[in-house]
C-alpha cells in the first residue's frame, strides 16, 4: 500500500479492501468531480462535495441492497443449519415455510413465524407494529397470517381461552423432575432479625462437620454464651453419613434414620437454621425430605465473617424461659458522636465515656427524651441508661435494650 493515496486510481481503492467494481465507481467519481485546491472559495468546494455524492449515490444505494440480500440469505441459512442439526424449535419449520411457500422475504418470514407460534402457544395476537423506513410494512400481514396459519380465530371471544387450555393440554408430564413444595436447603435465606423470636426448644441448628473439626465461624463459642440454647435441637451433617445426633459434651453420634425423622416430624420446630459448606449442603439437599417444616428456615453464606454476623441474628432471636423482648430489623447509623439504632419508638445511643470508667448508652423514646416509665411484661422497670465496661460490646448491649424497650409497657 503506498503512502500516496490517489482517489482517482481503482487500485488505491481495491488496496484497501473495496471490492473492483465499486472501486472502478469511486475512482471514476473523483476522475469526474476532483478536488478542488484548498485555497478555492468554499462554496465551490462545497459544490464539488455535493456532485460527487450524487453521482455516487446509485452505488451507495446498490451497497445497501446488496447488503440486505446478503443479510437476508444468511438468516435463511442459519436456519436450515439448524433443522439440518436437529433443531426442534417449531418457528424454524415457520420460517422456511413462509420463504418456499408463500415468497415471504426474511422480514416477513419471521413475523410468519412468530404469529404461527404465538397462535400455538395460546397467546393473545399482538402483531409488530414497526417497519424499516422507506420499505412497506410487510411484517404486520405476514403476522397476521401466521397467527391464522397456527389455529387463532381472532373474531372469536373464546379464542384465546381455547387455544390456551389446548396448548397446556398438549405439555408433556415432566415425571423425572417433579415440582417440589419447598426450597431445597441450599436455597433458603440468610438470618436477619427481622423474624420473630422463637423459644430455644423449638429451634432446630444443623452444623456441618467441617464446622465441628475446624470452629471457623466459631458457631459452638458463641452458642453455649446464649442462655437457654441448652433446649435446642443440634444435629450434624456429615458428607457420608447424612444426618447424626449432635452433643455438646460428646459430639457427634450415629441415629436411626427412621427414629430420626419420627422425632423431627413429632416435634413442633418454629426456626431452623444450617451452618455447612458446599459438600454439606448437597447432602443436606438429598436428604431434605427428613426435615420438618418451620415457620422460619435459614441457612448462612458468603464468608466466614458475614456468617458468623449472620448467626448472631440468629442468637438473639431465641428466646429463653422468662425472656421477652421484641424482633425486628434495627436501624443502625454512624453518628459523630458514636453508634446510634433505632426501634421502632425508641432509639439508643452511645453517650460517651462513664467516669471512673466503663461506657454510657442512653435509650430514648418518641419526644427525645430519656425513656423512664417503662417496664417489662413481668413487671421489672426499665432503665434508659446503662454502662458496659468493654467497648466493643456496645452494640449487642444496645441491641438487647432496645428489644426490652420495644415489647416493654408505658407504667400508669
Amino acid at each position: 500500500m503506498n503512502d500516496l493515496f490517489d482517489p482517482a486510481d481503482a487500485g488505491c481503492w481495491i488496496a484497501r479492501g473495496r471490492p473492483a467494481r465499486h472501486a472502478q465507481a469511486i475512482a471514476e467519481a473523483w476522475r469526474c468531480f476532483p478536488e478542488l485546491p484548498h485555497d478555492a472559495p468554499l462554496g465551490a468546494r462545497q459544490a464539488r462535495t455535493r456532485e460527487r455524492v450524487q453521482m455516487l449515490r446509485p452505488l451507495h444505494d446498490a451497497i445497501s441492497l446488496e447488503t440486505e440480500q446478503q443479510r437476508r440469505a444468511a438468516n435463511f441459512a442459519f436456519v436450515e443449519r439448524r433443522i439440518a442439526q436437529g433443531s426442534n424449535d417449531t418457528r424454524h419449520a415457520a420460517i422456511l415455510h413462509a420463504r418456499d411457500l408463500l415468497g415471504y422475504d426474511w422480514d416477513a418470514a419471521h413475523a410468519y413465524a412468530d404469529g404461527h407460534y404465538a397462535a400455538r402457544a395460546g397467546w393473545v395476537s399482538r402483531p409488530p407494529s414497526w417497519s424499516r423506513p422507506g420499505q412497506p410494512n410487510e411484517r404486520r400481514p405476514a403476522y397476521d397470517q401466521g397467527f391464522l396459519d397456527g389455529g387463532g380465530q381472532p373474531d372469536d371471544i373464546f379464542d384465546v381461552a381455547r387455544r390456551s387450555f389446548a396448548a397446556a393440554s398438549s405439555k408433556p408430564v415432566q415425571t423425572d423432575s417433579p415440582q417440589v413444595a419447598r426450597r431445597l436447603p441450599s436455597q433458603w435465606p440468610s438470618p436477619t432479625d427481622i423474624p420473630p423470636p422463637a423459644s430455644w426448644h423449638r429451634r432446630l441448628l444443623l452444623l456441618g462437620a467441617s464446622e465441628l473439626a475446624a470452629e471457623a465461624i466459631g458457631i459452638l463459642a458463641m452458642l453455649r454464651g446464649r442462655p437457654g440454647h441448652e433446649s435446642a435441637t443440634l444435629l450434624a451433617i456429615d458428607r457420608k453419613d447424612g444426618l447424626l445426633s449432635l452433643s455438646l459434651s460428646a459430639g457427634p453420634a450415629a441415629i436411626d434414620s427412621v427414629a430420626l425423622r419420627d422425632q423431627l416430624h413429632q416435634s413442633d420446630y418454629a426456626d431452623i437454621l444450617v451452618v455447612a459448606d458446599d459438600g454439606e449442603l448437597a447432602r443436606i439437599d438429598a436428604d431434605a425430605g427428613v426435615l420438618p417444616l418451620a415457620r422460619t428456615m435459614e441457612r448462612t453464606r458468603n464468608s466466614v465473617l458475614q456468617q458468623r454476623a449472620q448467626f448472631r441474628h440468629w442468637l438473639f432471636r431465641g428466646r429463653a424461659p422468662g425472656d421477652q423482648f421484641a424482633a425486628g430489623h434495627i436501624r443502625w447509623s454512624k453518628m459523630a458522636a458514636g453508634l446510634s439504632g433505632r426501634l421502632g419508638d425508641f432509639t439508643a445511643r452511645y453517650a460517651g465515656p462513664a467516669k471512673p470508667r466503663g461506657h454510657r448508652i442512653v435509650v430514648e423514646d418518641a419526644s427525645g427524651e430519656p425513656a423512664f416509665g417503662y417496664r417489662t411484661a413481668l413487671g421489672q422497670e426499665l432503665q434508659p441508661e446503662i454502662l458496659i465496661g468493654n467497648k466493643s460490646n456496645i452494640r449487642s448491649a444496645m441491641a438487647h435494650l432496645l428489644r426490652e424497650y420495644a415489647a416493654s409497657l408505658r407504667l400508669g
